[in-house]
């Protein structure tokens, strides 16, 4: 059974960082994509912030780019999600999620944390 922990969330100022983990289980994380997404208050999930790809490749939207990296250990069965220069509007609720596909479409993702609250505020 696939299963995905994440942890790493918390209050932080904006201009701070912080880095979420995802702890993997039942399944050999080297061959699944890893998406991070993010919902926030209000509003409904968006698609992948980050996206650390089966195949090696790594992908930020633009919204976070050059802010935010996703990175793996498949050795740790863990991926990361790097989180720089944090703004307001980066609050949200962010969650991981695996697929098998190397670059999924949303629906493809098979499995989903519960997710860790992020809040950026002064």
């Amino acid at each position: 059974q696939l299963q995905l922990v994440e942890s790493g969330g918390g209050l932080v100022q904006p201009g701070g960082s912080l880095r979420l983990s995802c702890a993997t289980s039942g399944f050999t994380l080297a061959s699944y994509t890893i998406g991070w997404f993010r919902q926030a208050p209000g509003k409904e999930r968006e698609g992948p912030s980050c996206i650390s790809s089966s195949d090696g490749s790594t992908y930020c939207a633009d919204s976070v780019k050059g802010r935010f990296t996703v990175s793996r250990d498949n050795a740790k069965n863990t991926v990361y999600l790097q989180m720089d220069s944090l703004k307001p509007e980066d609050t949200a609720v962010y969650y991981c999620a695996a697929s098998w596909y190397s670059d999924p479409r949303e629906y493809e993702y098979d499995a989903w944390g519960q997710g860790t609250q992020v809040t950026v505020s002064s």
